[in-house]
Order: C-alpha cells, then structure tokens, then sequence
C-alpha cells in the first residue's frame, strides 16, 4: 500500500514553526553587529528588512494555495521552469535550510558559555549534535509530534521576549536613541541588508504544506501571522535593547539580548533571557529539519532524486529524507567552518526568494486554466519585480566568495539532473504554457492541468462526503406558480445578492443572461446556471423547485434548477459541484422523482441519491 504524508498541522502549528525558523541568531547575536554599523538606526534598519522580505512572502502564499504540496520551493521551481530549475531550487533549499538549521544549533553554544563558562568547545559540539538527534525521532515519530513541540518551544520564548518587552520599557533612556544614525543613512540600508536574512525564514513552512490542513487558510493566516509578530519583536526587543544598554557595552557583545535582561532584571535576566536565546536556537533547529527533509521527498516523487527518499514510515514521515537531513547537519556542526558556509547559505536563499518571485510571474502569465490560488498576491507584479532586483542587489553585495560559492553550487545542481535525471521524465510546467500561448506552437499535453486539477480536488476536500455536507445544507426553494426568466432572474437575485454582498441589479441582469443560454440545460426539466462573481472567497448554491416550471424558449419548462455563484478563486469548487449536480439530476425518471418528493428531506435525499451509489 502507497502510503501518504498526512495533513495533521493546524494553524497554531503553521505559525509556530514558521514563526520557529525565524526567531534565532537575527535576534540573539545580530543586534551587536548591526548596532556597529548603523548605531540606533539599526531599529529601522529591522523594519526595513522586513518589508524587504514581503515580496517573496506575497509570491509564496499565493503559490502554496495553489499548489499545497510537500515541497515548497521544489514545486513551484518545477512546475513553472521545469525539472532542471526544480532540481537547483530544490537542492538549493534542502542545502541551505540544513545548514542554517545546523549553524542555529551550534550557535547555542554562545549562549551556554554564559550558563556555564567553563565549557569546551567539543561539550558544545556534542550538546548540539544530541539536540539534533532529538530532533531527528521527534520528526520521524510524526509531524504531530514535532509540530506540538515546536508550538510549546515558541510559545514560551514569545512569553520570555513579551517579558523583556514590557519590563525594559521601564528602563529605556531616550538620550541612547541620538544621534540616531551617526554612520549616515546608507549605513541604515547596508545593515538592513545585512539582517535581512533574519526572516528569510518565514516561508519555510511552505516546504511541509502536504502535511497542514485546510492548506488554502491555514498557511497564508500562518505566514502573515509569523511574519508580523515576529517583525514586532524584532523591531521591538532591538527598540529597548538600544535603550536601556551604553553604546560600547552594546557593540562589544556577541549576547546582546541576554547582557540587557542582566541591566534590567539582574541574575534572573540573564538567566531567562539565556534560556530564551538557546530556545530559539533549538525551535530554529527542529523547524528547519522539519521543512528541509521534505524537499528531497518530493524530489525523489518526481524522480530527480532517488526513490528511497519517497519511503514513509506508519506515522506517513519521511524516514531516509530526515536521516539524510539529519546526517548533514551533524557534519556542519562537527567539521565545517561557520562563517564562510552561513554566508554560503544566506547567500542560497537570496537566489531562491529570486526563483519564487520569477515562478509567480510565469504560473500567473501562463494563463493556466487549473492555476487557482486561494490567495491572490496584491501589487503584482510591480511587487516581484522591485523584490528580485532587490535580491539581485544583495547577491552582488556580499562579495565574490560567497557568488562564487553558490555558482559552484548551482553548477553541481545542474549536472546533477544532466547526469541523473534528464531523459528519466516528462514533465509539463508553466514556461511551456507561455510559450504556446505567445507563439501559437502547441508544446503542451495539458498534463499540468491535470496536475493541478487533481491538486485543488485535493485542496478542497471536493469529496463524496464534502458534497454531502454542502447539499445537507441546502434549504430548497420551492415555486408554486409559473415563472418567466425575467421574474425568476429577480426572486432569485435578490436572494444570492444578500448572502454574497452583491449588486442585485447586476446580478439579475447575469442571470437572466445565463437563462437564456440552451447549454444552461442539463437535461430536461433540469437547468444548471453558473455565474461567476467578482471578490475574493465568494461561494453560494442555490437550488429551486419549480411545480409549474420555469418557462424558456429553448426547451421544455424547468422543474429543478441550480443556480452557482462563485468568485473566481473558487472556480475549481464551482466545477465539482456543478459536476455532481449534472450526475444526480440525470438518473432515470430524475424529472418524475423531483415532482413527486414532497419537502426539503426528500429533495435532498433524491439528490444524493446517485452520489452515494
């Protein structure tokens, strides 16, 4: 039996592991550095790294709600430039994520020294090389498991960081805060793209979006979410840092945070907010081995990695691509030098935020017919556009090593599908779609349509059992005497125009227009109306009982009639529904059956009739 990874994550769960990610050496370690080159402006210098990051936090949730799969970045590289792009962006993210995750484990060190002084550095490395194995059957006992310890881990480090909050802000001196940027403004933006990094994390969660349920909510709700509240701390907690410590005991510390909890809560500060610090760096670690492995998982579903890394456990985890993950970051953590490989990586994650943004730009240019998103990314594509020249800018900032770095990288990514991959698979992807639509040359098979169909009935849930809630719902209107399209286009306007918030006159208008069409009839004495809406999430069925019938031109008058209202983001729920409705309203002597039911009961029972057959 092929077994599947399991949709097991809730919101609370989403946010606490995107949020996870996040919050560690951008908040415990970077302040000191960022405050030495910008001074006070370094507070700005966060809140621009912050929007800095909004782009790709725009692109990323609309494609995870139009294709929430395990994956992430793999995905939306693959179906939108191909396998060859698929392969250097997954590879890219299993990499970096592995090594970022392994440089936050290591980092607690630091913070240790401060607990406990006298440490060596081997006691550190095994400290965290255990912390990782933790994490390694946290993550291969189930997603469940790994997910309810993240939550609790960020839970109590958002107390610890509220604590600091709201006790330092007693303490802030206003006179710390001037000259407010004594290296001048372009010292605010290099320090802002120093620090970027620092939230480069916040759609990581993408990665598991096969395992988050009711993906097409959840995961937008939760990476806005986490990238809010964790931009407030941010801001926030380096707000009174700058406040309450002297300038050269600030820029000489690599603990900032803990050396202001000692000024402001003595013994106990430091001690918490120690605690606190090597907290972030564990929810860091576990989080970003959660979202890393699953990259070459759906890598090895595809074929570009191989099948081994597709093996789930009972608990539907994904044991050799954890093990893999794992067996990475222990050798970053044993053998590698930090500084240059950090670099390494954040500059890897500049040229995935590039590959997500150009990917949003070809799925949404393609015109696919099955590409429905539940989120539409605003200011597009202005917003992708200023966000990879951004990144751009900021790949040619950290200097040669690092380019060269992650040219090497993308070269061995690259010869990697040459080598393995190339002529092992077929596969359709947006890129292709353009270029028909742009030159008229058929290239495509419409095998990513279908892809993506099987992806959004997935998605929506649009199951025999879903489609029975929705008619279990339903409240039948029944028409005793003969109606014209004209008057049926009002009683019924009228109606769906309160429920969706609609222009009733306009709506009239649409239905009257579908009415009239002959192909609204699906067979006869049955009528099916579909009329697409504007706005966002705006979904409503309809059904009527007409005894008299409902009289057209073009057919026999109509006894049951369905009327669908959908905005365009629930196309694909549209669709199954009006399918199943087809199904049941064509059963032989559906017609008679319609006439004679007496009652909402009966109606609905006739209708699902044929469906639970």
């Amino acid at each position: 039996m092929t077994r599947k990874v399991k949709r097991q994550l809730s919101l609370i769960e989403v946010i606490s592991v995107s949020s996870g990610v996040m919050i560690s050496s951008g908040l415990f370690i970077l302040p000191a550095i960022a405050y030495a080159q910008a001074g006070p402006a370094m507070i700005l210098s966060y809140l621009i790294a912050s929007l800095m990051i909004v782009p790709t936090v725009l692109a990323k949730s609309e494609l995870v709600t139009a294709m929430p799969v395990t994956g992430g970045i793999y995905i939306f590289a693959d179906r939108s430039m191909g396998p060859l792009m698929g392969t250097i962006g997954g590879l890219t993210a299993w990499i970096s994520l592995a090594f970022k995750s392994a440089f936050s484990l290591l980092a607690m060190g630091i913070f240790v020294i401060l607990l406990k002084p006298d440490i060596t550095e081997i006691q550190m490395k095994i400290i965290s090389v255990s912390w990782c194995l933790i994490f390694t059957v946290l993550n291969i006992k189930g997603v469940k498991f790994s997910g309810r310890f993240q939550t609790i881990s960020v839970l109590i480090l958002f107390f610890i960081l509220l604590l600091y909050i709201i006790v330092g802000a007693f303490y802030v001196e206003t006179s710390r805060l001037t000259p407010f940027a004594p290296e001048g403004a372009d010292s605010i933006f290099m320090t802002a793209g120093l620090i970027f990094i620092a939230f480069s994390g916040t759609t990581k969660v993408t990665a598991i979006a096969g395992e988050v349920k009711n993906p097409g909510r959840n995961l937008p709700i939760g990476i806005f979410s986490s990238w809010g509240i964790v931009s407030v701390l941010y801001v926030a907690v380096v707000f009174i840092t700058v406040g309450i410590l002297h300038p050269d005991e600030l820029s000489s510390t690599f603990t900032p945070i803990s050396i202001g909890g000692e000024t402001i809560m003595g013994k106990f500060g430091i001690t918490i907010m120690t605690l606190g610090a090597v907290l972030a760096f564990i929810s860091t670690g576990n989080a970003g081995l959660l979202a890393a492995s699953r990259n070459p998982l759906a890598m090895g579903k595809d074929e570009l990695l191989p099948n081994l890394f597709t093996r789930l456990t009972k608990q539907g985890t994904p044991a050799i691509a954890i093990l893999c993950t794992s067996a990475i970051m222990i050798v970053v953590i044993l053998f590698l030098d930090i500084e240059t490989f950090v670099k390494t990586a954040s500059a890897l994650k500049l040229v995935l935020f590039i590959i997500a943004n150009v990917a949003l730009i070809f799925m949404r240019e393609a015109n696919i017919n099955h590409y429905r998103p539940k989120y539409i990314a605003p200011f597009y594509p202005w917003a992708q556009i200023i966000g990879i020249i951004s990144y751009i800018f900021l790949l040619i900032e950290m200097g040669t090593m690092p380019l060269l770095l992650v040219v090497i990288f993308i070269s061995c990514g690259a010869a990697w599908y040459f080598i393995y991959a190339h002529g092992r698979i077929k596969r359709e992807y947006a890129l292709l779609h353009l270029i028909e639509r742009i030159t008229g040359i058929k290239k495509t098979d419409k095998l990513l349509e279908e892809e993506l169909r099987e992806i959004l009935v997935e998605r929506d849930g649009t199951t025999h059992k879903w489609f029975g809630k929705l008619i279990l719902k339903q409240e039948i209107t029944e028409l005793k005497d003969i109606l014209y399209p004209d008057e049926f286009a009002k009683t019924a306007s009228k109606y769906l125009a309160e429920k969706l918030s609609l222009n009733p006159q306009t709506l009239s208008k649409r239905v009257l227009e579908k009415i009239d069409y002959p192909e609204c009839v699906a067979t006869d004495g049955v009528a099916c109306l579909s009329i697409p809406v504007k706005g966002h999430r705006k979904f409503r069925l309809q059904i009527y009982k007409s005894h008299e019938g409902i009289q057209v031109k073009h057919s026999n008058p109509i006894h049951a009639l369905f009327v669908i209202c959908y905005s365009k983001d629930e196309w694909n729920l549209h669709l199954h529904t009006l399918s199943r409705l087809i199904k049941a309203s064509s059963a032989t002597n559906f017609k008679q059956e319609w006439l004679q039911a007496s009652g909402n009961k009966q109606l609905i029972k006739l209708l699902l009739k044929q469906d639970l057959k």
